[in-house]
């Protein structure tokens, strides 16, 4: 299973030609693709037109939506930031402190275009879909 994160999906609905649009629009229907619900909620905000708000939102709910948070996840993301702050490294954004924990937690595959997943594949194991 690859969780495509929010960085992907935006550049995919605006039409930006990246590697890893190019790899999402290649494994749609072929591959295994989930979303969390806080990537979910990030991409749809973003769109200013109801018409095409609601075709993102009917083409994302195909997809299967993990619930990214509860206590258990909210744990092991704590463990994981003091893991990388204890290395010097500070993550910026806890939802990708999250995004990333949940991946690692559930032996997914992440497909993202943002530098910051960068320390939770070279320190804690997160597996990255690498065009």
């Amino acid at each position: 299973m690859w969780i495509v994160d929010s960085s992907v999906w935006i550049d995919y609905f605006r039409g930006d030609l990246t590697s890893q649009t190019d790899l999402l629009h290649r494994a749609l229907g072929r591959q295994e693709l989930g979303i969390g619900d806080i990537i979910l909620c990030e991409v749809l905000q973003g769109f200013p037109s109801q018409r095409d708000f609601v075709c993102a939102r009917t083409a994302l709910l195909q997809l299967p939506v993990f619930t990214l948070g509860g206590t258990d996840l909210a744990l092991q993301c704590a463990d994981n930031y003091r893991s990388l702050r204890r290395q010097g490294i500070t993550v910026r954004k806890t939802i990708d402190c999250l995004i990333a924990t949940f991946v690692i937690a559930r032996g997914f595959a992440l497909l993202h275009n943002d530098r910051d997943f960068a320390p939770f594949e070279q320190h804690l194991g997160l597996t990255v879909v690498h065009a």
